[in-house]
């Protein structure tokens, strides 16, 4: 059994399978899952798990090369904005929310939070370790 990192089966085994600029997005609890892609449902009650517990426990076990996010969180949702920029020290690019949403269907997996509040949504590239 594993002692750290991601224990859920399935997010795990994506992860071990995930190549250099491959992405995965972190999503709120309204954002439409495009068909075709795998989505891992952590929610379980409004609000919970919530955004940022998620992006952090994923950040300690995934390598992201880049973030992308929608350029209406900063307006929409300031302190979300702001806590996803101190955590991530990676460059970032900032698209419309319609673009984002495009952008999903290339995503390897989407990990859907029971987030509420706008526009909590980040897609990551992945980077090497080496």
């Amino acid at each position: 059994m594993k002692k750290l990192g991601i224990l859920n089966r399935e997010l795990a085994g994506i992860f071990a399978r995930i190549g250099h600029t491959d992405r995965i997005m972190i999503a709120d609890c309204g954002l439409p899952i495009p068909d075709g892609v795998t989505c891992i449902d952590l929610s379980y009650k409004i609000g919970e798990p919530g955004f940022m517990a998620i992006l952090e426990t994923v950040l300690a076990d995934y390598n992201s090369e880049k973030a992308i996010i929608a350029t209406e969180m900063s307006a929409e949702n300031e302190s979300l904005y702001k806590e996803v920029h101190e955590l991530i020290r990676t460059p970032f690019e900032e698209v419309s929310h319609e673009q984002l949403k495009q952008l999903s269907k290339e995503a390897k997996v989407i990990i859907r939070t029971g987030e509420a509040t706008p526009y909590a949504n980040i897609l990551l590239q992945s980077g090497v370790i080496f």
